[in-house]
């Protein structure tokens, strides 16, 4: 029995749009940038992860980054394949023994909008791993285990969790989704946000990775912050000359070119709402609205909602892993938490 377990591991997987994680025996073991490079002329993975994002929009014709997975679902089935076998064998380097550990069982976080046809691609992603067993769990329901709340009781409970690919919306209850709402707004387009408002106010060109680091630096979608991050330096190149130039930029502008994306997902919050049964959305307005995910970390987006809805807004205490530890957990207690996996 011993030999068993330590040969054979279990492992839960938050396999997101920007990042992936995995957690195995409660600690997350690893957190990498949810891309691939590959050789086009051998066509041949290069690069996983972190030193795959240091190459991603600084390659030659050689070579190109792939994101696998987008708006929450894998799109590139062979690149997804590559990066999920990728990463895995990081892991196994990590814990290399003269022997290499086999996987058990293995939970995957997926959308709850996702399609048929979009699980079974997940699921045949991960099977190559060669996993005897292969479940999955609404991202929603994950966070909500993940941050503390126990799914089964008769109490309604809304997570809001945005990701890179999607915001996810759910209301849940007796360890089900009582009702939900799915949008392609999240991180990624936040950045595609604040790239395109350095370009037409400021004419400023500037790359993905830029982007993403404006918005964990000053990202805001409040104006009126108690607490306001400094000005951001913005490195790119100047629309006209092309030549490199810095431009300042305060959060309040960041807020202005977020400001769209923002409105959708307050209206998608209130769709919620409005979808919600008396009885649970009475739990909601007691409970208030959970926010998970690394969106979460937006400032002012609480206040944001807040005002919006009327209703009390927490941030969870680690938004970004509240998913994974989620899963995490219910693969601990998988017997308990079987009405909420699919196989």
């Amino acid at each position: 029995m011993g030999l068993k377990k330590y040969f054979y591991k279990d492992i839960a997987v938050d396999l997101g749009t920007a990042n992936t994680l995995i957690i195995q025996d409660d600690k997350i073991v690893l957190d990498e940038p949810s891309i691939i490079a590959i050789d086009k002329n051998l066509n041949k993975m290069i690069a996983v992860g972190k030193k795959a994002m240091q190459m991603h929009e600084k390659t030659h014709d050689n070579i190109r980054t792939v994101r696998p997975l987008k708006d929450g679902v894998i799109a590139d089935f062979h690149a997804a394949e590559l990066m999920i076998q990728g990463m895995i064998k990081m892991l196994q380097k990590k814990r290399a023994h003269f022997f290499t550990p086999f996987f058990n069982k293995i939970i995957v976080c997926i959308p709850s909008g996702t399609t048929d046809v979009e699980k079974r691609a997940v699921r045949d992603s991960t099977a190559q791993t060669g996993a005897k067993e292969v479940y999955m769990i609404y991202e929603p329901i994950a966070a909500a285990i993940g941050i503390g709340i126990n799914i089964s009781e008769p109490i309604g409970c809304m997570i809001v969790d945005i990701g890179g690919g999607t915001t996810e919306i759910a209301v849940i209850a007796l360890a089900g989704i009582a009702c939900d709402q799915s949008i392609k707004i999240a991180g990624n387009a936040f950045n595609q946000d604040i790239l395109d408002y350095m370009r037409k106010q400021h004419n400023l060109l500037i790359g993905e990775r830029t982007a993403e680091q404006v918005k964990i630096a000053i990202g805001s979608v409040w104006p009126h912050l108690v607490d306001p991050p400094a000005d951001y330096e913005v490195h790119g190149k100047d629309v006209m000359t092309g030549i490199p130039k810095i431009i300042i930029v305060n959060y309040k502008e960041i807020a202005t070119a977020l400001e769209e994306s923002a409105l959708k997902i307050d209206n998608a919050v209130l769709k919620a709402l409005e979808i919600t049964p008396p009885e649970l959305a009475a739990d909601v307005y007691k409970n208030g609205i959970h926010l998970t995910g690394g969106g979460a970390l937006l400032r002012g987006l609480d206040k944001r909602l807040h005002n919006v809805t009327k209703l009390p807004v927490y941030v969870a205490g680690d938004p970004l892993q509240a998913v994974v530890r989620g899963t995490g957990i219910a693969l601990k207690n998988i017997e308990a938490y079987r009405a909420v996996l699919m196989s």
